[in-house]
């Protein structure tokens, strides 16, 4: 299990934390991308994206190789520098962009083919349907927006929270409050599979996936 950072802190500080091991290894900034993203993005035209939380920037990268020019932003300044030097040294800087941007207070700007939110939990005060409705309204014509929960806790992960609840993925679009038929749902479920974590070991964990499209004029 990853150690939770003490909560009795700043979230800056809070998420610093949580990446020191990745600044003491640089191996794994950028070492692998989200499963659910991949298998969303790898059928769709490379475009602008945005990636909300990048963290270890497994998913920017994987977009980049792939032909899509990112802005990936986190809160860690960690984070940020650790994706720079990753897209720097894979010779994708010209494709990645990323920024430290506290999503609580400030959000990218732009307009894009894409927005990647995996996994955007927090345990501080977060506005998350706000902040996932400006992404919806960030959305190109034709756009789409992934939104990518827990829906169970894997062995390792840093919040064991016992009296965490995981809302559906429908509760996740109740709460956007997106005017149809301008956005409309592709995808909405809760599918399982086996994840590997950070020291090997394997679990079956569910996901809760949304995929919003904003109409094409």
């Amino acid at each position: 299990m990853t150690q939770r950072p003490s909560l009795d802190q700043p979230p800056e500080a809070f998420w610093e934390e949580l990446y020191r091991p990745h600044r003491e290894n640089p191996t794994l900034w950028g070492a692998r991308v989200n499963p659910l993203l991949g298998e969303v993005a790898a059928g769709l035209p490379p475009g602008v994206a945005l990636d909300l939380g990048s963290g270890a920037g497994g998913d920017a990268i994987w977009l980049a190789r792939h032909g899509w020019r990112v802005t990936a932003v986190d809160i860690s300044a960690t984070a940020v520098a650790g994706l720079q030097r990753c897209a720097r040294e894979q010779e994708l800087a010209h494709l990645v962009t990323a920024e430290r941007h506290d999503l609580a207070r400030t959000f990218p700007e732009g307009a894009f083919d894409l927005v990647s939110a995996q996994y955007l939990h927090t345990p501080f005060a977060l506005p998350r349907s706000a902040v996932l409705r400006a992404a919806a309204h960030a959305l190109r014509p034709g756009g789409r927006l992934l939104v990518v929960d827990h829906g169970s806790r894997a062995p390792w992960s840093w919040d064991q929270d016992p009296d965490a609840r995981f809302p559906a993925p429908e509760e996740i679009h109740a709460e956007l409050a997106l005017a149809e038929p301008t956005w409309t749902v592709e995808r909405s479920d809760a599918p399982r599979r086996e994840a590997t974590g950070p020291n090997g070991q394997t679990a079956v964990v569910t996901d809760h996936v949304l995929l919003l499209r904003r109409t094409p004029r």
